[in-house]
């Protein structure tokens, strides 16, 4: 069962409720009997699990265990082999081409403002 928080807006009294969740809200306060109970939004309770069987790997099978040993070693390997290389973007035809278009209209432009000026 849930636990809820009520506020009293009378006397301000606060307190938690267990009730399950299709009873109706409370809202008689237990401290000054008036109608002003409120039922408060709260964040929750965190999930507790105990016992065995709640990890991660507890479940896994032994080829699932063999194949990321193998994939975690031979992934390290890789990794030191080459630590600082990073691959360079080879310039594309299309984007070198569009450049040198961009470039030569430019300086059509260039040259017709000199040869008004």
């Amino acid at each position: 069962m849930p636990s809820y928080e009520y506020k009293c807006d009378a006397c301000g009294h606060e307190f938690e409720e267990f009730q399950g969740i299709k009873d109706t809200p409370l809202k008689k306060c237990p401290q000054c009997k008036k109608n002003k109970l409120r039922r408060l939004i709260s964040g929750g309770a965190a999930i507790v699990f105990k016992g065995s069987g709640f990890y991660q790997t507890d479940y896994r099978s032994e080829s699932y265990k063999k194949s990321a040993k193998a994939e975690s070693s031979t992934s390290s390997t890789n990794s030191t082999a080459t630590p600082n290389s990073t691959p360079t973007p080879q310039p594309n035809s299309q984007t070198s081409s569009v450049v040198a278009t961009n470039a030569k209209n430019e300086s059509k432009k260039n040259d017709t403002v000199k040869t008004k000026e």
